[in-house]
């Protein structure tokens, strides 16, 4: 696969781009493990440099628009998703990412609720892929991918973004799956549901979640505000 480059000099008399990427995570079943795993969806790239790689949704910056404003215009444009949740994550602008010119990249990540995640547009240009099998990226996507996937594990731990995945009710078991989800790892039912209970930004409702073959199990919200999901000082 050719890979146009400019030389270090040339590179340097040009002015870097400045780019918007993001990562957007979901839950998805996995066919295979028959537990909801984390997913994220790609664009394939139509061009140099790169050409047929997958990538991180995104695009340059317009000099008219905020950062924000950029990166959901564009994960509506690539993916049609309009995530409630999306926050700054980094950004990365070392001298090797691109080998034509020097781009910076802003990068947002989204969290996507179940009923988010079904919108999502899938052609034969966008796709979603395992978080843990991404394969070789276009860029430096897959370094991107990894600090996201840290940066939700650690998280995970002290704020309340676990919700961020979930619908305005969720049984306890819907929450333990993301944990185990983002975490890569079972964690006790018992013991997990004891903690859940006394933790004071979700409360049960009178609904219970039909259609099972056992008992049904009650339905919880989440009381707490965004500033509690994205674990900010000011919660």
């Amino acid at each position: 696969m050719p890979i146009y480059s400019a030389n270090v000099s040339e590179r340097a008399q040009q002015p870097p781009e400045l780019a918007i990427s993001t990562v957007i995570f979901a839950l998805r079943p996995d066919p295979e493990a028959g537990v909801p795993t984390l997913w994220l969806p790609l664009v394939r790239r139509t061009r140099q440099p790169f050409r047929d790689l997958w990538a991180l949704p995104g695009g340059p910056l317009s000099p008219d628009e905020s950062l924000q404003d950029a990166a959901a215009r564009n994960l509506q444009e690539t993916t049609g998703l309009q995530p409630s949740y999306l926050e700054q994550l980094y950004a990365f602008g070392g001298l090797d990412r691109s080998p034509v010119q020097r781009v910076v990249s802003i990068v947002y990540w989204a969290l996507v609720k179940p009923d988010e995640a079904a919108l999502a547009r899938e052609t034969e240009n966008v796709r979603w892929v395992r978080a843990d099998d991404l394969g070789q990226l276009a860029f430096d996507h897959n370094r991107i991918v990894e600090y996201a996937l840290w940066r939700l594990r650690n998280k995970v731990e002290y704020s309340s973004i676990a919700y961020a995945f979930l619908g305005s009710t969720f049984t306890l078991a819907q929450v333990r799956e993301v944990y185990e989800a983002v975490l890569g790892k079972q964690l006790d039912p018992a013991n997990f549901r004891r903690q859940l209970r006394a933790t004071p930004d979700i409360e049960p409702t009178d609904e219970y979640l039909q259609g099972g073959r056992h008992r049904p199990p009650r339905l919880y919200r989440y009381t707490g505000s965004a500033a509690q999901l994205s674990g900010s000082p000011s919660a």
